[in-house]
């Protein structure tokens, strides 16, 4: 394959430059509205000489809203369904791709069949058992339910498979144990797709609005930062400015979890574990 011509790199750099605009145009405006005052907030014009960072501590700072609570709430929900959903679905993909027990064929493809079912199907049951356990305004309510992944399983499943059976043979020989074969040879051969669900599954559970909402009562201190962000529009249903200054707040760790983690996503996405 030759190189491309002038004309056609030109093109392609000017197409992903207009995608890229059009892709952040709507954070911009997000952000220049959250540092614009209140007079100013539906105007398509901006005040460059009256922008600040007010509404950010007002956001903050307001005793009305307690933001610091409903940003640590999303934290620990997001962070501690992610971690859960990487375990449960790496030792649910290990069995699959690498043991074999009666049934395993039939069983994968009924959980994959169930991917066909639409989520909002499952949530009247889902409520239903989660009131008979009496999880209603729970931290194992808002999580629990999320940790079965069949998406997470296929992922899982389908990356373990890659990884050479002689590698789990010849630590068989050496005496390892189930569990140490898991997390000594597994577990480390699995980090790139395993950062790639993490990713994915925090930023699923941190943007999670339904959810969160009917697992907790209007009363209640778990709930989570877009359960907030709600009620604080229904409080200050003019302030544009507020609101998106808290909007701002709610994507700063999808933003700057991407960031980090970018280098394990690609890598997870595109490539294999070792190969034979």
């Amino acid at each position: 394959m030759g190189r491309p011509k002038p004309l056609t790199t030109v093109l392609m750099l000017t197409g992903l430059t207009l995608g890229a605009f059009v892709v952040l145009l709507p954070f911009f405006w997000m952000l220049i509205t959250a540092m614009k005052p209140q007079a100013d907030a539906l105007q398509f014009t901006i005040p460059w000489d009256r922008l600040s960072l007010d509404n950010f501590k007002k956001v903050a700072g307001d005793p009305d809203f307690p933001f610091v609570m409903f940003f640590q709430n999303s934290l620990i929900v997001a962070a501690a369904s992610a971690g859960l959903t990487v375990l449960v679905c790496t030792l649910g993909g290990y069995a699959f791709a690498k043991k074999e027990f009666y049934g395993k064929n039939l069983i994968f493809t009924l959980l994959l069949s169930s991917m066909l079912v639409p989520g909002m199907i499952y949530m009247v049951p889902q409520f239903a058992l989660i009131s008979q356990l009496g999880w209603i305004n729970t931290w194992q309510g808002m999580i629990i339910p999320h940790l079965a992944s069949v998406f997470g399983l296929f992922l899982l499943r389908q990356y373990i498979e890659t990884i050479p059976t002689s590698l789990i043979e010849a630590a068989q020989i050496d005496g390892a144990s189930e569990l140490q074969i898991f997390r000594q040879v597994v577990l480390p051969l699995c980090m790139p797709i395993s950062a790639t669900l993490f990713l994915l599954t925090f930023l699923t559970q941190w943007s999670n609005f339904l959810w969160q909402l009917i697992v907790n009562t209007p009363d209640s201190t778990l709930r989570t930062l877009p359960v907030g962000l709600a009620l604080f529009r229904g409080q200050y249903g003019d302030r544009w400015d507020l609101m998106m200054a808290g909007s701002v707040f709610s994507i700063l760790p999808m933003a700057l979890l991407f960031l980090v983690a970018q280098r394990f996503f690609i890598e997870g996405m595109t490539s294999g574990a070792v190969k034979e």
